[in-house]
């Protein structure tokens, strides 16, 4: 055999060359979550011990009016039909102080003010926390929803349900770690809404249609018309021999796999979960037989079955978009959305549930103090999109019952007192559930990536 051949400085540099760059790549698939780094579901200590484990968002998508249902303005009664003594700056053009339609009570041993509206939910005035001081960035619904649900208004970001994902990883390898319940369709943004971003793919939120009540139409091909499950697990298994073949990791692709074999993993446990035949009859009359009662009560099956997260849409598109004829709107949301919420604090606090659920309602901004008008000038009896002030409650795991937060003007037009981000807000989530809003992070495109960006401070004096 010849001698080999001496290795030039040119060839050492080509060879290592080629291995910088493989490390490089290796680099790029680690930041992409494709390599080494694990299961991204996988069960993961919090940073200090949590006050809460799950996390329910009820989104009223569309943008609630403040001032008609949880921040009381007697002074817009006072200033009825009349112009605020206010420079008001609204997307459209609003005329003078409209009051809220409906009076407000105070409930429980705390006082906690609500809307004749929500009669129900104020029976829980002892559990809830109001932060009446909130404000988003613009009035428009695509931004703030963006900015609500993933914390930047502009730039494509993971949502909270998957950075709660990535920081705790799911209890049940058979459900998805996050649901988003949509009934009758998607909201403004759609799948944008729980998107995973630059996370891996399997954190990404699971949509449901909760119009429906039977398991194959919640959620479309739930079983196999044409094979058995001993077939699909062979299909897997052979799907799983070929992805391991290939010498480089995709992480698209091992999503994709990912949520092949968790469809086959829920063709059992969904169809458990979603049974709302295997509640009592008196559960059921609880919550009532309409699109939320049951929504509600599905929300609560899930959580009891180790789902991290559930987003609770309040129907498709912005439902709680209310420009015009503002009373008999809120009449009718408030109607389908009160006892629900009711039966579902209820129900969470008398099997434990309540004290490890954190439960937020609120939508993407509120309502202005003052009459919207229309092309020719002519009130339209509601308001326009404000994002200068509104409000938001939370109750459950670890918030101090019977607490308002922050305050906004005498008309409810702006934060006026202790005004609370949106980055705030999400920071104090993230608390409550044992994570450090600065310390979740994700290394992605060479920097490191959180939930709140750069901003965010806990509001520790809504913690129990």
């Amino acid at each position: 055999m010849p001698p080999a051949a001496p290795l030039t400085r040119r060839d050492l540099l080509a060879r290592g060359g080629c291995g910088i760059g493989l490390v490089g790549l290796a680099g790029v698939l680690a930041d992409a979550g494709g390599l080494a780094g694990g299961d991204p579901l996988a069960p993961k200590p919090p940073h200090f011990p949590p006050r809460a484990t799950r996390l329910v968002h009820v989104f009223l998508n569309g943008g609630p009016s403040h001032v008609d249902l949880v921040d009381p303005k007697p002074a817009l009664s006072r200033h009825a039909g009349q112009p605020l003594p206010l420079s008001l700056t609204t997307e459209r053009k609003t005329g003078t102080a409209l009051p809220a339609p409906f009076p407000f009570r105070r409930h429980g041993d705390s006082g906690l003010e609500f809307s004749d509206l929500l009669a129900r939910t104020a029976r829980h005035a002892d559990r809830i926390a109001v932060i009446r001081s909130m404000f988003a960035h613009v009035p428009n619904h695509e931004p703030s929803l963006m900015l609500m649900n993933c914390g930047d208004s502009v730039q494509p970001r993971p949502s909270v349900g998957s950075w709660l994902l990535h920081g705790l990883g799911t209890e049940n390898r058979n459900l998805p770690g996050f649901l988003a319940m949509c009934p009758g369709g998607l909201p403004v943004k759609g799948p944008d809404n729980w998107q995973s971003g630059f996370l891996p793919g399997s954190l990404q939120g699971t949509a449901i249609d909760t119009r429906h009540s039977t398991v194959d139409r919640l959620i479309e091909n739930i079983a196999s018309p044409h094979a058995s499950a001993a077939i699909q697990r062979r299909q897997l298994d052979l799907l799983r021999r070929l992805d391991a073949s290939r010498h480089v990791t995709d992480p698209r692709l091992e999503a994709r796999i990912g949520s092949f074999e968790l469809a086959f993993r829920m063709q059992t446990e969904a169809t458990e979960a979603f049974d709302l035949s295997r509640e009592t009859a008196e559960t059921r009359a609880l919550y009532g037989d309409t699109v939320h009662g049951r929504q509600f009560l599905v929300a609560r099956r899930l959580l009891e079955r180790g789902v991290r997260t559930v987003q609770l849409w309040h129907g498709a598109g912005q439902p709680w978009d209310n420009h015009e004829q503002i009373a008999p709107n809120l009449q009718r949301l408030c109607g389908e959305l009160d006892g629900p919420l009711d039966a579902f604090l209820t129900d969470l606090a008398r099997r434990g549930l309540l004290d490890e659920t954190l439960v937020l309602v609120g939508g993407e901004f509120g309502r202005t103090p003052t009459v919207e008008l229309g092309g020719d000038g002519a009130a339209k009896a509601g308001r326009d999109h404000n994002h200068y002030g509104f409000s938001v409650f939370l109750a459950g795991g670890g918030i101090k019952g019977g607490t308002v937060y922050g305050a906004t003007d005498d008309f409810g037009f702006r934060a006026a007192v202790d005004p609370v981000s949106v980055h705030d807000l999400h920071a104090t989530l993230l608390h409550l559930l044992g994570l450090d809003h600065t310390r979740l992070t994700y290394r992605y495109a060479g920097r490191d990536f959180r939930l709140t960006d750069v901003h965010g401070r806990v509001l520790r004096a809504l913690v129990a």
